[in-house]
């Protein structure tokens, strides 16, 4: 899995809502790709609107919940990342 998400993997995470903007992280544009590792693990790596967002770790737990919860594998690191930053243009929505 790579920057386009499988779609077991996009849809469990579309259940995960940014408080601000009232969207799904994956219609935000806030996840900017997935992969398992060869250790058989999940690794997310995603972004916030902004640094410092108060909602960071709200987000960065519940995108680690859901992906453990769609079965796609038996860990999942969750990495956050500003570089580059995010930008509306992102946004599928």
């Amino acid at each position: 899995m790579t920057a386009d998400l499988a779609p077991e993997l996009a849809a469990a995470l579309s259940k995960v809502i940014d408080p601000e903007l009232g969207l799904s992280v994956v219609d935000i544009g806030l996840i900017y790709g997935a992969e398992l590792t060869p250790q058989g693990g999940l690794r997310i790596v995603m972004t916030t609107t902004t640094r410092g967002c108060p909602a960071t770790g709200l987000l960065v737990e519940a995108v680690r919940e859901r992906a453990l919860a769609s079965d796609l594998a038996a860990s999942v690191e969750v990495e956050l990342t500003y570089d580059s930053p995010w930008k509306p243009d992102r946004m599928r929505t």
